[in-house]
């Protein structure tokens, strides 16, 4: 397999996947120049990752390519121990990092997509601060009783925390939120992440 990441971007929590299977892969970084490139154009038409490579099979969107990781690779557990239960309940918080907490970054992104007006701007980030700690305080009581976010280590979990590292640049207040904060702490220190920040220049 091979993928396509843009260092810090949501393609980094592809990538500590990859290093959580414990198999072989690679991965080509690209910037923002090289994602508009004619060679990646023809990898992915619409110049984002990230982008996974598995023979003649092109897969892109972050919540499909860790599906697809987790269920060629069922030794890694990513998905679970294999029952249906379990896989879904990985896949709530997948989606719920997917389809919650991602887009709620995008008004502080990508504010232009939001406004007509510039003087809005402010006004415009204090609401999406607002929204995303309100998602985040969801997450912290997840994680009040159990240390990952299905309750076991899961595809959910490297996604989450590129969104936390997210947060930490944009100053979003998570301040109070103990679990939150002993869960970034785990992350931080474990071997997969490590190795991808590392390659990324992330470290």
């Amino acid at each position: 397999m091979k993928l396509y990441s843009k260092p810090g971007a949501c393609s980094t929590a592809d990538h500590i996947a990859l290093q959580w299977t414990g198999q072989p892969f690679e991965v080509e970084l690209l910037d923002r120049e090289s994602l508009k490139s004619p060679a990646f154009l023809k990898i992915n038409p619409v110049g984002s990752v990230p982008a996974l490579v598995d023979g003649d099979f092109v897969l892109t969107q972050n919540a499909a390519i860790m599906g697809y990781i987790a269920d060629t690779h069922p030794q890694a557990g990513l998905a679970g121990d294999g029952s249906p239960r379990q896989r879904a309940e990985a896949a709530r918080w997948l989606s719920f990092v997917n389809s919650d907490v991602h887009p709620a970054f995008s008004p502080l992104f990508a504010p232009g997509k939001f406004l007509a007006d510039e003087g809005q701007k402010e006004a415009l980030a204090a609401a999406a601060h607002k929204r995303l700690r309100g998602i985040f305080e969801q997450a912290d009581a997840q994680l009040a009783d159990k240390p990952w976010l299905a309750g076991f280590r899961s595809f959910a979990d490297p996604y989450f925390y590129i969104t936390l590292r997210w947060a930490a640049a944009a100053k979003v207040d998570l301040s109070g939120l103990e679990h939150l904060a002993a869960y970034k702490k785990r992350m931080d220190a474990d071997a997969g992440v490590q190795a991808a920040l590392q390659a990324e220049g992330l470290a």
